[in-house]
């Protein structure tokens, strides 16, 4: 009969756990550095307290019974849930360790991502990413609501309990159709911008708006705020300068991905992006208590940044030199 007053001990729900797993009493015991004696003490007094049979004893194998196999994911969800409060008690006193919501925008995650999380298990080896791309005003929102801890993004405006810091910049590089008169220049300047038909991500992304920023200094002939097409991703608008329905700028990051394609070509500015360019940042709460570790992952991110960056560059040339 189930004591109404029992609660198992953790190495109780263990022991069971351990002995299911490897369906032997020797083997369970050796794996959790304790006496088979031990082990089977801790098991009875498991099975005494919940007034169940969780496991058949047997000379050559190990039965779990059909309670012990109902009961057997309620025992490992709690330890597992164990470890994650232990794995985030300990992010939360110092360190790259346990779950981390780090938010990115949609022009930055596609690019840098791979080469993030592949440089995460060397560097922070008991940090758990887990990645959010959404717009930046998502972000920015999440990251005041508590649903993220960082956002990597285009800077915003510090202010409303956020704080931001830099990361690295990146240059533009002008996307044009095959055949324009401006592909293949590398002494562009920002008035030059004035003669092409400018194509813009949609509303919320913040490239657009450091586009929109830039193009403020020159007379536009046609003002990209009021063109009909607008796109939700870089690709998009890319296969829409391929189709000759105008031109764009990318950030230098995008260019390996996204512009090995037929159909267009590229230019770059004199200056590069001091003349025209865009600043990455990370946000997080001004609250946080946690500025080392974000300064140790922004590191990672501009790292990360910096070996995309040098293969982009290298498809850059090439499409200079074939223009």
């Amino acid at each position: 009969m189930t004591q109404r007053q029992y609660r198992p001990t953790i190495a109780q729900l263990r022991t069971f756990v351990t002995i299911a797993e490897h369906g032997h009493f020797g083997t369970a015991a050796s794996h959790l550095g304790i006496s088979q004696p031990s082990l089977s003490q801790a098991l009875s007094a498991l099975e005494n307290g919940l007034g169940v049979q969780l496991i058949e004893r047997s000379t050559r194998k190990v039965i779990i019974t059909p309670v012990g196999h109902s009961l057997l994911p309620y025992a490992q969800s709690t330890l597992e849930s164990l470890e994650h409060f232990v794995t985030h008690a300990r992010g939360a006193t110092g360190g790259l360790v346990g779950s981390l919501a780090i938010g990115m925008i949609p022009t930055v995650a596609p690019y840098l991502l791979p080469d993030f999380l592949r440089a995460v298990p060397s560097i922070a080896p008991d940090l758990s990413p887990r990645i959010i791309e959404e717009k930046t005003p998502h972000l920015m929102d999440g990251l005041r609501q508590g649903k993220i801890d960082v956002a990597v993004t285009g800077m915003p405006g510090e202010g409303g309990g956020l704080q931001t810091v830099d990361l690295y910049t990146e240059e533009f590089v002008l996307v044009v159709p095959s055949g324009h008169p401006l592909a293949g220049r590398r002494d562009l300047t920002v008035d030059e911008l004035s003669t092409v038909d400018m194509l813009l991500l949609d509303d919320g992304h913040c490239l657009r708006d450091q586009v929109l920023d830039l193009c403020r200094h020159v007379d536009m002939a046609n003002d990209p705020r009021y063109s009909v097409t607008r796109a939700a991703s870089l690709s998009t608008v890319i296969q829409l300068v391929a189709a000759g329905l105008g031109c764009t700028l990318v950030p230098l990051s995008a260019i390996g991905v996204e512009c090995q394609r037929p159909g267009f070509s590229l230019a770059t500015f004199s200056g590069g992006a001091v003349r025209a360019g865009r600043t990455i940042g990370m946000a997080f709460r001004t609250s946080s208590t946690r500025l080392d570790d974000y300064a140790a992952l922004g590191e990672i991110v501009a790292k990360s940044f910096d070996e995309v960056a040098a293969r982009s560059r290298e498809v850059l040339e090439q499409q200079l030199q074939q223009a």
